[in-house]
């Protein structure tokens, strides 16, 4: 349990009635709705190859690595690139993701509450996402924008910065590695299957909040069709359901 001398990154003493030591979040369609722009970019990318990406093929990109993203595309359309080939696509697919995030960013339903919320408790906070970094300070910086008094998150983690990308543990490690806290006290919100059994395997539980791919229920990950109403409270119930799981 924490004691009442415990504190966040920012200072301010935590309440002693809570368990949560941080909360870490996805970015694309988790807290934005910026994951179709992706969608777009890899659909744009199979036209210029001379096919159609499937719905269903572009479903299980979701969430992933740039390198399988690309493979479930390649083998959707039946071509075969190069590494050169590939690396000229990913730039592509970037630098076109890139340009649709310049527009207007959207909030996930009840997305931006829960971070004020758990901003407002002092509860250590960050991001974690397999976007790279100059993609995910766009949208950051439209982020930083809905909280101008107190910065949204202690610690972004992006997918140029670790040794490997989600479902690998790796990310969700590193970040709490960088807030100084236990995994198990950690709760992870994710949308897609690659991020919520990155955060199961790195010891945290998982609020899991699907948009374009569905999630079926694992041990230590509890289900929400949207965040809207979520708060503190019920963080504090998605660690409780995974530690029932444990006992």
């Amino acid at each position: 349990m924490r004691t009442p001398e415990t504190r966040g990154v920012s200072g301010t003493a935590l309440s002693s009635a809570t368990r949560l030591q941080a909360v870490l979040f996805d970015m694309d369609g988790t807290l934005v709705e910026t994951e179709q722009y992706w969608g777009e970019a890899m659909f744009g990318l199979a036209r210029e190859l001379g096919g159609e990406f499937s719905a269903a093929a572009r479903e299980r990109t979701v969430g992933t690595s740039m390198r399988v993203a690309m493979d479930i595309l390649y083998a959707d359309l039946g071509v075969v690139r190069t590494e050169d080939q590939f690396l000229a696509d990913a730039a592509w697919i970037e630098d076109r993701v890139a340009v649709l995030l310049g527009g207007e960013i959207h909030w996930r339903p009840g997305a931006q509450d829960l971070i004020a919320e758990v901003r407002h408790a002092a509860v250590p906070t960050a991001l974690v996402t397999t976007t790279p970094r100059r993609l995910a300070d766009i949208v950051l910086g439209a982020i930083g924008r809905a909280f101008p008094d107190v910065p949204p998150f202690d610690v972004t983690v992006c997918g140029d910065e670790v040794p490997a990308r989600k479902p690998d543990p790796a990310p969700y490690l590193q970040a709490m590695a960088a807030l100084g806290v236990d995994p198990g006290g950690c709760v992870v919100l994710e949308d897609s299957v690659a991020g919520a059994t990155a955060g199961l395997a790195a010891g945290a539980a998982v609020l899991g909040v699907p948009s374009l791919q569905p999630l079926s229920p694992l041990p230590g990950l509890v289900l929400r069709s949207t965040l809207d109403g979520v708060g503190l409270a019920d963080l504090d119930d998605v660690l409780a359901a995974r530690d029932a799981v444990d006992a």
